[in-house]
């Protein structure tokens, strides 16, 4: 059948994006899925051929997605996905042109990342049995991804060995393979050698097969981004806090809190591992605590 002629192109842009540009498993996962939609469409449609694809079709499958009532976010990355795989088919000679070529993005509005205050952290770091080894792997969990920023794909790479705690950094190997050092504090130094010095060894032992990942689930297996996921869930229904919480929010908070503790911009920026800067601007929101504690300090006739 002609569709399988799409399985193959889109197997061939999943190794171009493995082997040579070295994108993360996470993103290709969601290029895969971008495609796989698409396919979906034009089979729907009866359409076998990529030439028969054209800018009708592609404001079709456009409608299809609006329908749907996705986010403009949604419908921009398929969009980004889909030109990036027709870029790439174009490139190997697979397709004359690129259908997506001329489909402007649809804008975004920017909304202001939401974020923890610190009294509402101070309750997520209060939740873990710090007796138990699975408490001290979540509280080593929630100061790491707290103290650093990382992102949940970043902390579950970690290894033992990317660990130095004579200057208290952690080696992070982030989107695209780029390569980057962030410190942690004396908090997360703590929460890191009690879980290491006790937890850890404890879950270990309850696997047949030794692993060098920093974090592990109850079986003593590597913990996944998944198991991240359920674990702060748990955390903050044990912290009866009534926001919803997920692990990049942590990282919304932390360049929150740096941005307002004074930080640089560009020290955030090169913290959270942001290729621009234009991506680490978002968080120059401030807290309104923040903002009327400014305004106490500074206005005339706002002080006694």
């Amino acid at each position: 059948m002609p569709e399988l002629n799409f399985v193959r192109y889109s197997e061939l842009f999943m190794e171009y994006l493995q082997i040579e540009k070295n994108v993360s498993p996470y993103t290709i996962m969601f290029y895969q899925k971008d495609i796989e939609i698409f396919f979906a469409f034009l089979k729907k449609e009866s359409i076998y051929e990529l030439a028969q694809i054209d800018t009708t079709v592609i404001r079709l499958f456009l409608t299809q997605l609006y329908e749907e009532q996705l986010s403009r976010k949604s419908v921009s990355r398929k969009i980004s996905s889909l030109r990036s795989f027709f870029k790439f088919l174009e490139r190997e000679g697979l397709n004359t042109g690129n259908p997506f070529a001329l489909i402007t993005l649809p804008k975004d509005k920017k909304a202001v990342p939401t974020f923890l205050y610190k009294e509402e952290m101070e309750k997520l770091f209060e939740v873990s049995d710090i007796t138990t080894p699975l408490g001290q792997r979540n509280q080593a969990l929630i100061e790491i991804l707290y103290g650093t920023g990382i992102r949940v794909s970043e902390c579950q790479e970690i290894v033992l060995k990317n660990i130095d705690f004579s200057i208290g950094t952690i080696f992070i190997r982030g989107k695209g393979n780029k390569e980057r050092y962030v410190p942690f504090g004396r908090f997360a130094e703590i929460a890191l050698e009690t879980y290491l010095n006790e937890g850890r060894l404890i879950l270990q032992q309850k696997s047949k097969t030794e692993s060098d990942a920093l974090f592990l689930n109850a079986k003593g297996t590597p913990l996944t981004a998944r198991g991240i996921r359920v674990i702060l869930n748990k955390m903050v229904n044990d912290a009866a806090l009534t926001v919803h919480v997920h692990p990049h929010k942590l990282r919304h908070t932390f360049a929150t809190h740096m941005l307002n503790e004074g930080a640089d911009l560009r020290i955030v920026q090169e913290l959270l591992g942001h290729e621009n800067l234009s991506s680490t601007q978002i968080y120059t929101h401030v807290t309104k605590d923040y903002l009327r504690d400014v305004y106490m300090k500074s206005h005339p006739r706002a002080k006694d």
